[in-house]
């Protein structure tokens, strides 16, 4: 199990949860922030911290198809090169290493509520 961030971080990045992360598993994009499954503890502390909920089990996105969108679109921010990137991400290792990406995926640039 991982978390997920969902539209509800789209245009805000509070970054509350980034500063409760003990992993630094969660990167700064564009216009959202997005949690590395692989990096992710499962300590459910961004959850809590959310202030508008927009962080959730990555279960839950298994069964909802609009937040499973979400949860594809994370996979993806971290496994595809990302736009004016010639290679992903991967696993950086921590988010304040690698600082603020500036770019996202072509789901969440594009996504209109």
């Amino acid at each position: 199990m991982t978390y997920v961030i969902g539209s509800d971080c789209i245009d805000v990045l509070d970054r509350s949860c980034i500063e409760v992360c003990p992993v630094d598993c969660i990167y700064i994009g564009d216009r959202r922030s997005y949690i590395n499954a692989n990096e992710c503890i499962d300590c459910g502390a961004c959850e809590v911290e959310c202030p508008v909920s927009a962080v959730f089990v990555d279960r839950k996105a298994r069964k909802d198809p609009e937040l499973g969108e979400f949860l594809a679109d994370s996979v993806a921010f971290f496994e595809l090169p990302l736009p004016g990137r010639d290679e992903a991400l991967g696993d950086p290792g921590g988010s304040q290493k690698l600082g603020p990406v500036g770019v996202d995926t072509p789901f969440t640039a594009d996504y209109s509520a």
